[in-house]
């Protein structure tokens, strides 16, 4: 094991140890855990002094935490839970944390002794161990649930060095800010965000999940080559023959509630996770706290350049939810009864891509049009449409780097799978995935929505979604989407025709001709007297 280039990427950033050929926990660790089911620990006070204690016997104590961590950890389980709920997460639940972490390092042996995945009849070996997926780097990794579990424990009780995560343009994974951040600053929201983080603990420590999530970085390289989809230009879509594909639009309803098979779009920051494990409290952090099994990408996915996206499939959701932002609020439990595909992952599909910060008038020139629809062509693209774009010879197609893991319905297990050297699981067979999204980059980034919308249904046409589902959320500018997409669709544009009229409405915009939005540009007489169209 000690051999691998995946192990040693990611060794420098785990708590445990590497003593050739095996992991082990220093033994004081070993010692402070297996006494968590004694009763030593039964406040949040205690709990942060066993959480130091276990920093220094993993020499992590010359790296800090967030100054206010142990005060966050008191006024949460000291104050803010009943009686009830602290004896039986002090009793019950943090007990089976020590156990899990316990096992850490004969999980992570277990994970590499199978952690490729071989595609017969192409030769090819896709590596899903567990490594540092650095940027320009595409590739996946495969964890079980139950890893994962054991990693977000060791993110509660702050155990991952931090030394260098900030020049690997790493988020931060250990939970300290999040907690310090409650006492600091305290708001609802913030209170609620540990609810649902601690609901998750509760979950697993009495049943554990048995699936599998793979974790994805989709590139697409800036120099063209042979294999390869590389970053498309202008041209690209100006002269696309590809047709619109169907678009749904809700006015009410959220993206994860979506009823029918979808890539949920995670208005992601660069950074994986944004402000989820700090005072963030938008959509992408209430997306990592409902599934928190997203929070395990943050450990080894470093920042996204224009070029990239990330995929992630498999993770369960765990708490259910009202509000947003402020008003976010933990309102229970939820069962997540999604199918389990042919790799053992649940059928939810994310894909976290990142939109342009502030972008002012600027998102209307050409080239940052161009950025915002490849970050998300990259992220709809299905890999196994990839020779529809690029002609490859089967006996080539170990050169692709990326593999979508996208895949049919199955009832084997990841172990069958793997064993079974059947290339046709790493292939999405289902014609029925279509793209739910929203406001995307909108908001606090500051985007134009309606252009944002057609750049999204432009992206998701040419990677040949079926559908693009619209969550509107009810914002006023797109009152009318609904009625313009119609009006869109029935002239039977293609995807160039769409984005040249994009491109010609921007231009107009920077130059000051016109001040008026998109779909009113586009089509005026939806818009007069507030009639429907002519």
């Amino acid at each position: 094991m000690e051999k691998r280039e995946d192990w040693k990427s990611i060794l420098p950033y785990l708590p445990v140890v590497m003593r050739p050929p095996s992991l082990f926990w220093p033994s004081q660790v070993v010692e402070a855990l297996r006494e968590l089911g004694c009763g030593r620990v039964d406040s949040g006070r205690l709990l942060f002094i066993f959480i130091t204690e276990l920093r220094n016997s993993l020499s992590l104590s010359p790296e800090p935490l967030a100054p206010s961590t142990a005060h966050g950890y008191a006024l949460f389980f000291d104050e803010l839970i009943s009686r009830e709920e602290c004896r039986k997460w002090f009793d019950e639940v943090l007990p089976a944390l020590g156990d899990l972490l316990l096992r850490l390092p004969s999980l992570l042996e277990a994970h590499y002794e199978d952690a490729d995945m071989v595609i017969d009849g192409v030769g090819a070996t896709v590596r899903t161990g567990l490594r540092m997926l650095d940027s320009q780097e595409a590739g996946a990794v495969f964890l079980t649930q139950e890893l994962i579990a054991a990693l977000l424990a060791c993110s509660f009780l702050c155990l991952f060095p931090v030394h260098d995560r900030y020049e690997k343009q790493l988020q931060p994974v250990n939970f300290d800010e999040l907690f310090a951040s409650l006492y600091d600053d305290y708001s609802q929201k913030q209170e609620n965000k540990i609810w649902c983080i601690i609901h998750y603990f509760e979950r697993i420590s009495s049943d554990m999940p048995k699936g599998v999530v793979s974790f994805e970085r989709k590139v697409f390289p800036w120099e063209d080559d042979s294999f390869h989809i590389s970053y498309p230009n202008a041209n690209f879509w100006s002269t696309s023959v590809m047709p619109l594909c169907r678009f749904e639009v809700h006015s009410s309803g959220l993206i994860e509630d979506h009823s029918s098979e979808a890539v949920e779009v995670d208005f992601a920051n660069e950074y994986l996770g944004g402000g989820a494990l700090r005072r963030g409290c938008v959509q992408e952090e209430i997306r990592f706290m409902i599934s928190p099994e997203l929070i395990a990408g943050m450990l080894f996915l470093p920042s996204m350049a224009d070029n990239e996206a990330i995929d992630i499939v498999g993770v369960a959701r765990f708490s259910s939810y009202k509000g947003y932002a402020s008003s976010f609020r933990f309102s229970g439990d939820y069962m997540d009864d999604k199918d389990v595909d042919a790799l053992g992952r649940r059928k939810t599909r994310i894909v976290a891509i990142d939109a342009l910060c502030g972008p002012g008038m600027r998102q209307y020139r050409e080239k940052y049009l161009l950025r915002e629809i490849n970050k998300a062509f990259c992220g709809f693209l299905q890999q196994s449409k990839y020779q529809q774009y690029k002609k490859i010879p089967q006996e080539n197609f170990d050169a692709v780097t990326s593999t979508s893991m996208e895949t049919s319905e199955g009832e084997n297990s990841y172990q069958d799978i793997r064993n079974s050297h059947n290339d046709s699981v790493m292939m999405e067979k289902s014609n029925d995935i279509g793209v739910a999204t929203g406001n995307w980059g909108c908001g606090a980034f500051g985007g134009d929505p309606e252009v944002k919308t057609i750049i999204q249904w432009l992206a998701a046409s040419q990677a040949q979604r079926p559908f693009i589902a619209y969550y509107t959320f009810g914002l006023g500018e797109l009152q009318k989407l609904d009625k313009v997409a119609c009006w869109i669709l029935s002239q039977r544009w293609t995807v160039g025709d769409l984005w040249n009229m994009l491109v010609e409405y921007s231009t107009s915009r920077s130059k000051g001709e016109t001040n008026v939005g998109f779909l009113k540009w586009l089509l005026p007489s939806v818009y007069a007297h507030g009639s429907g169209m002519d």
